[in-house]
């Protein structure tokens, strides 16, 4: 039985986006699949990387938290690097981002990748043209050993028009609570929508690839984006079935007991 709508579901649905309802009901069988795969990757061992890139307000860290929210979090791990230390300007690029990868049995999404070098670095004179083709043309071959190597690597360009990216950037202005996502960088792609299109262009050209394809997804509806995005990426795990370990829960054998301080501290 569906649940019932209320108001702000109906006028989700005269808008022609997905109501709130509706998407939590197609999200929650999904988020069981995700602990099947979680099992899977445990059992087997396998490690598994999911890369999320796109432009800002385009929703990476929301489809993160749908995939991850019912998932054990010493599994799975969000990774959101800063800028890098003036120590890390000076190693070999992918260096700090190799210290995050998985281990056996885990999955890492990145939230915005190595390929920091090809977007915001790149159209806001971060790094110059001569660093810029020298990722492009690394990207691909470190990916591969990575692959070669057995890790499981998946990549997804999160799009949204200019629009709806400007109706998101003023949501965030006017929320306390959301204020912290915007910074002058932010601020400041505005005016490079167009430049950031390019250098999107060049960067899926010379890194999309067998071993490690893009895929790209219409985020203009975040709601629909995060459950396309979801299962296509389980789609691309369709062995992943495993045993469930049976346990047991006999009763207690007494009354529960009550918590008791032998201090003077108590509970608030």
């Amino acid at each position: 039985m569906s649940k019932p709508k209320n108001d702000k579901s109906n006028k989700s649905e005269k808008s022609g986006k997905l109501s709130k309802s509706d998407y939590e009901d197609r999200l929650e069988p999904m988020q069981h699949e995700l602990n099947d795969v979680a099992r899977w990757l445990q059992h087997t061992g396998k490690r598994l990387v999911v890369i999320f890139e796109g432009r800002d307000t385009a929703g990476k860290g929301g489809v993160i938290a749908a995939l991850s929210e019912t998932l054990n979090p010493r599994q799975c791990r969000t990774v959101a690097l800063a800028k890098p230390s003036e120590r890390e300007a000076t190693q070999w690029y992918f260096q700090r981002y190799v210290t995050h990868l998985p281990g056996a049995g885990e999955m890492v999404f990145f939230d915005r990748s190595w390929y920091n070098r090809a977007g915001v670095e790149t159209v806001m004179g971060f790094c110059t043209p001569q660093q810029t083709q020298a990722f492009l043309k690394q990207a691909p071959v470190f990916e591969q050993q990575l692959v070669a190597d057995g890790l499981l690597l998946f990549k997804y360009w999160l799009t949204v028009d200019q629009e709806k990216q400007e109706e998101r950037f003023a949501e965030r202005l006017s929320d306390p609570l959301k204020r912290w996502k915007l910074s002058p960088i932010d601020l400041q792609a505005r005016e490079k929508y167009a430049q950031y299109g390019l250098a999107r262009d060049a960067m899926l050209q010379a890194t999309h690839q067998h071993e490690a394809p893009w895929v790209l997804v219409d985020f203009n509806d975040q709601r629909l984006g995060r459950l396309m995005l979801i299962r296509h990426l389980l789609d691309q795990i369709p062995e992943r079935q495993v045993p469930v370990p049976a346990f047991e829960f006999p009763p207690l054998g007494h009354a529960p007991l009550k918590e008791q301080f032998g201090t003077k501290l108590k509970p608030i």
